[in-house]
């Protein structure tokens, strides 16, 4: 069966960790489709437009192994019950979807916008996160919700969108997100 990786970030900006994510998924799923989005529980500084853009500049450093990942704007959506129900209209209703989310999430997953629906119809991938602990007792909210869940075996580099915003940490995103921030003017 088809394994679809469904990565939504906020990306704003995305930076080195979020290109990690990606290049692990690309080698652990048949399809990985990402996308910038809302977070309701978050103020953005920049446009999705933008943020968009920036994905698909930091995907065109990615050099998979097979052409397996993109972006799909028409899957952003400030709820992820949205964007699966949009995937499953792309890749059909037999694939096995996996919402991948930051182990800061873990916590909060169960107050998310109708999540039993959204547990019945993707498996949780959770992405550990320098500085954030996975919670056995979230765990077992979340499997108590009717959520399965995997835990990706992966180490992340200690970076955050945060830095870049609030501190001006240009350390934390490549080379093409860097020109296109000043490009743009982003971010000032």
């Amino acid at each position: 069966m088809t394994k679809i990786a469904l990565f939504g970030t906020s990306a704003d900006p995305p930076t080195a960790g979020h290109q990690a994510i990606l290049q692990w998924l690309c080698a652990h799923y048949d399809q990985v489709a990402v996308w910038a989005s809302d977070n309701p529980f978050k103020d953005h500084q920049t446009s999705l437009e933008h943020r968009l853009e920036m994905l698909r500049l930091l995907i065109s450093e990615i050099n998979p192994p097979v052409n397996n990942i993109g972006v799909y704007e028409q899957l952003s959506h400030r709820r992820s019950l949205h964007s699966v129900e949009k995937a499953k209209e792309i890749w059909g209703e037999t694939a096995d979807y996996y919402l991948v989310i930051g182990s800061d999430l873990a916590g909060q997953i169960r107050r998310w916008y109708r999540v039993q629906d959204l547990f019945e119809q993707v498996k949780i991938l959770i992405v550990p996160r320098p500085g954030y602990l996975i919670d056995q007792k979230d765990l077992d909210a979340l499997q108590d919700l009717g959520g399965e869940y995997e835990i990706a075996d992966l180490t992340v580099p200690g970076v955050s969108s945060s830095a870049y915003r609030e501190k001006k940490d240009k350390t934390v995103v490549t080379q093409p997100i860097k020109e296109y921030i000043h490009q743009e003017k982003l971010y000032a």
